[in-house]
């Protein structure tokens, strides 16, 4: 069984960001990234944290915005109005969820797309639909396709089961696998939570990823012996052998799993740390388009 570990390959997308801003530094720019965080929800303050260090570390300009959870949408699309006008910012990112009063929606379609480097306006979905590179893909779903890529596991003609169907991650997926191209040409199934006998379509599966946010809702009998496993889900379970009386598991039964299959990605060190680094790769794009290099 081989580990696909996300470290190893966040590095290499990590030094390809260094080279393109080496280029971009030649000629007088510096990509600029935004994260904007409402409320004080510890789990999303430690997410914008990660992104605020680790763009500093890359040498972006990194700008991180605290909002009251009691701020208004009005309030809060004139941020996102201040940010698209700022032409030292070239990605914006609104760290989700929002506080029951605001409407997410309302406030990713006010994002510029050519900023939207969290690929979920109407526009960078569309262009996703239709294959144009030139869009910004959610930065999950290009994780796990790059960790495809990267660990040498063949996606051509093959099935893979998606277990989960949100836009941030099941749609978007889905669609990105079955564009042509590399990491792409895959035949896919979209599976959910009300799938009727899920084990016996997950077992048909040459890659399975598990998207649907349920601690180990993947077991044994899900895989089928040789299958390639992504696990994308994050959860904090009661454990109280854990220093912390918790532990993070995936939405994945690795102890069970991980005896049948050819390569799983842990939990963590897996996907999530994709995840920042396709962020910071998708800002590093979003100034080279703008400055057209």
């Amino acid at each position: 069984m081989k580990l696909i570990e996300g470290a190893s390959i966040a590095e290499i997308v990590y030094r390809e960001c260094l080279a393109s801003l080496a280029e971009l530094k030649e000629t007088g720019h510096q990509p600029g990234l935004a994260v904007v965080l409402v409320g004080d929800d510890p789990a999303s303050k430690a997410y914008v944290g990660a992104k605020d260090r680790k763009s500093r570390e890359l040498g972006l300009h990194s700008v991180k915005i605290e909002k009251p959870a009691s701020i208004s949408q009005e309030e809060l699309l004139a941020v996102i109005d201040q940010l698209n006008a700022d032409p030292a910012i070239h990605g914006i990112l609104v760290q989700m969820p929002l506080p029951r009063h605001l409407s997410s929606d309302e406030v990713i379609r006010r994002i510029d797309p050519a900023k939207d480097v969290d690929g979920l306006h109407p526009v960078n979905l569309g262009k996703l639909v239709m294959g144009d590179p030139s869009g910004f893909v959610p930065c999950t779903p290009a994780g796990c396709q790059r960790m495809l890529i990267e660990s040498g596991i063949e996606t051509a003609g093959k099935h893979v089961v998606i277990v989960g169907r949100s836009l941030l991650v099941g749609k978007s997926l889905a669609l990105l696998m079955a564009n042509k191209g590399n990491g792409g040409d895959a035949t896919v199934t979209i599976a959910h939570s009300r799938t009727v006998d899920l084990a016996a379509i997950t077992r048909t599966a040459d890659i399975l990823v598990g998207a649907v946010g349920i601690p180990h809702y993947l077991g044994r009998d899900h895989v089928r012996e040789g299958a390639v496993v992504i696990d994308v889900g994050i959860n904090r379970i009661v454990d109280a052998s854990a220093k912390k009386g918790t532990r993070l598991v995936g939405d994945v039964d690795f102890d069970a799993v991980s005896e049948r299959c050819a390569a799983i990605t842990p939990v963590p060190g897996g996907v999530g740390k994709m995840t920042i680094a396709m962020l910071m790769a998708n800002t590093v794009r979003a100034c080279r388009q703008r400055a057209k290099i």
